[in-house]
């Protein structure tokens, strides 16, 4: 097994990228969340791994939850659980379709990695049932005590939104007050979600793991 030896990523070159290439393993992934890199393939490059100049974050004093998905919420026909099927999980997150996107991030190679950094309980999903029936779930990294969030995915309407607050939720009782989520998006911006400087984040990166919180 080859590891990477990240460098500090606030020496990230042009667009964010820390290091391009190495081997996308268990083990490379939880020293890249550690240090606030994470993998996104390019097609036609070598795996980069980044750390983007703007980062974003729900702080989740900041939360907001519209009030027809509070209705929602109270009225789904959904049950949640932590961990029943990642592999599950994340698969139907490279399946599903995506307003102005072709194909998927999370490739095969991701998929065997991630699957493997779950087996060693560094990550993990939510997922939204109804009955017997997978309809939604988000799946994630725990990097020691900070928790980032990687993709979400829905079969019925609000089962994300949905999954997403049972997270938070399970989060808080755990003594995490935010959640890294990497890139901006429309979806998250509604919920509360803001960027700041990459230094801002190394620095509560830091102090999370500093704490040791045991989320899961």
């Amino acid at each position: 097994m080859s590891l990477i030896r990240f460098p500090n990523p606030e020496q990230a070159a042009v667009e964010g990228i820390v290091v391009i290439g190495g081997e996308l393993n268990a083990a490379n992934l939880l020293g890249a969340y550690r240090r606030g890199i994470f993998p996104w393939p390019i097609d036609g490059w070598p795996l980069p791994w980044f750390c983007p100049e703007e980062r974003a974050i729900l702080e989740f004093k900041d939360l907001h939850i519209p009030r027809t998905l509070q209705r929602e919420r109270k009225r789904a026909p959904f049950h949640f659980t932590i961990d029943k099927n990642f592999p599950a999980v994340i698969q139907s997150c490279a399946e599903a379709k995506r307003k102005d996107e072709d194909g998927t991030w999370i490739t095969g190679e991701m998929i065997r990695a991630y699957v493997e950094l779950h087996g060693v309980g560094r990550a993990h999903s939510v997922e939204a049932w109804e009955g017997d029936a997978l309809v939604g779930g988000i799946y994630g990294v725990d990097a020691g005590g900070a928790f980032a969030g990687e993709s979400m995915f829905f079969k019925r309407a609000n089962a994300s939104k949905l999954a997403l607050l049972y997270l938070i939720k399970h989060l808080r009782q755990r003594g995490l007050d935010w959640l890294d989520i990497q890139v901006m998006t429309p979806h998250m911006r509604a919920f509360g979600a803001k960027e700041i400087s990459r230094r801002e984040f190394l620095a509560r990166l830091e102090q999370s793991l500093a704490r040791g919180l045991k989320l899961f």
